[in-house]
């Protein structure tokens, strides 16, 4: 079966998956009802295939797990694994990470993983980076009060703008590992996506950082809010 065929017959298959939402109505607050219990709903953001969803609901069955990806090909491979390994704390979401505000009330979030995002280097696609102060007030809208954001990231360059970032937007820093690999990791940072390995087998450095947003962010440039309310109406 040739690649665009492989894609297509996976964006079809994940449509009957029942732990898939693509584009939901309505979703908004009732994530218990989709899981069937009130347990912490943790989210995974661009999640790829999904194996630090996995990874984690693992190590927490008490806990549910979202990974939200735009490429359902990627969201295939996770979705299809939970559901061969019955991980029924398991659920994938597809849509844009700018738009998540509509998907998810307000507290419903505990915490919030960004495992190896595309860190945008070039100059110009500074908002896309999912550390900026754009989408941390989207993060704002649904988590808990002190409710926790993970970045692990084999990027320098988002790693110190994410440091930014939180000086910037009067965030808590809980834990900030410019080497993680350097010092013995518990076992959820351990866990390893198949980008991860990669990484690794390369040489790179592995940076983490974990930090609590404030009550109140400072208010975005008016210049920036008009974008972000055109990108997400």
């Amino acid at each position: 079966m040739q690649m665009g065929q492989k894609k297509l017959q996976r964006f079809e298959e994940i449509t009957r998956f029942p732990n898939v939402l693509i584009y939901p109505k309505n979703i908004s607050g009732k994530w218990a009802d989709h899981f069937g219990n009130n347990n912490p709903v943790t989210l995974e953001l661009a999640c790829g295939k999904g194996e630090y969803t996995l990874g984690l609901a693992k190590l927490f069955p008490q806990r549910n797990f979202i990974g939200v990806d735009i490429k359902g090909n990627r969201i295939w491979k996770g979705a299809k694994t939970a559901l061969d390994e019955k991980s029924a704390n398991v659920a994938f979401l597809r849509t844009q990470i700018d738009k998540l505000d509509q998907y998810f009330a307000p507290n419903e979030v505990q915490e919030i993983w960004i495992t190896f995002p595309d860190p945008f280097l070039r100059a110009s696609k500074t908002k896309k980076r999912l550390t900026h102060s754009r989408f941390l007030h989207i993060y704002r809208r649904i988590i808990i009060p002190d409710g926790k954001i993970n970045l692990k990231t084999d990027s320098p360059e988002l790693y110190a703008f994410t440091k930014e970032m939180i000086a910037e937007n009067h965030c808590l820093l809980l834990e900030d590992m410019p080497d993680m690999y350097a010092q013995d990791v518990n076992e959820v940072l351990n866990i390893r996506t198949f980008y991860e390995k990669q990484h690794l087998d390369a040489g790179k450095i592995i940076h983490y950082l974990q930090f609590i947003l404030p009550s109140a962010l400072p208010p975005l440039p008016l210049k920036e809010k008009k974008e972000y309310t055109v990108q997400t109406d």
